[in-house]
């Protein structure tokens, strides 16, 4: 990694940091309170694809389990801390192995016995990512419990004074 990479990045953090605190005292400790998997975690992740594509090759084929485990964490942390979304974002945690898994089916020898937990936390993941995301647009976002009222009372009024059909 060259300087402008690593200062690009420092002032898009910074950036952010800035747009998400508008008005807020601003220091050391918001950073680490708000960057903390970025700080930590996601480049512990990336360390890990690091050495497997850098220095050990299809001899440490197994630090790429620990790797995508630990990046997709990372990510799922700090989506969480930038929008405070914990309890929508859990389900992150359960793709985690699954994505490290992944990338050593990939990348190995690909066995085929490693797509069945590979298929069963990630179905499991996105079922729960569903249904939290549905719930959360279903009570906040589109619909609100007042509106569903009114729309059920229409539909119902209607389908009691339509005239039925002769069959």
């Amino acid at each position: 990694m060259n300087a402008r990479t690593i200062s690009g990045a420092v002032l898009l953090l910074l950036g952010v940091v800035l747009f998400l605190n508008q008005g807020e005292s601003f220091g050391p400790g918001k950073i680490f309170a708000y960057f903390w998997p970025s700080l930590f975690v996601i480049p512990l992740g990336l360390f890990f694809h690091w050495m497997y594509f850098s220095m050990l090759g299809r001899r440490g084929i197994g630090v790429l389990i620990p790797g995508g485990v630990l990046f997709t964490v990372g990510i799922v942390c700090q989506f969480s801390m930038l929008f405070d979304s914990w309890g929508y974002m859990w389900p992150g945690f359960i793709l985690a192995p699954a994505v490290g898994l992944f990338e050593f089916y990939w990348f190995g020898n690909r066995n085929k016995w490693l797509l069945i937990p590979i298929n069963i936390l990630t179905v499991l993941s996105l079922l729960f990512f569903a249904v939290f995301s549905l719930g959360t647009l279903y009570n906040k976002l589109l619909f609100s419990q007042p509106l569903v009222a009114i729309a059920l009372i229409i539909i119902g009024a209607l389908t009691l004074i339509a005239k039925k059909k002769d069959i």
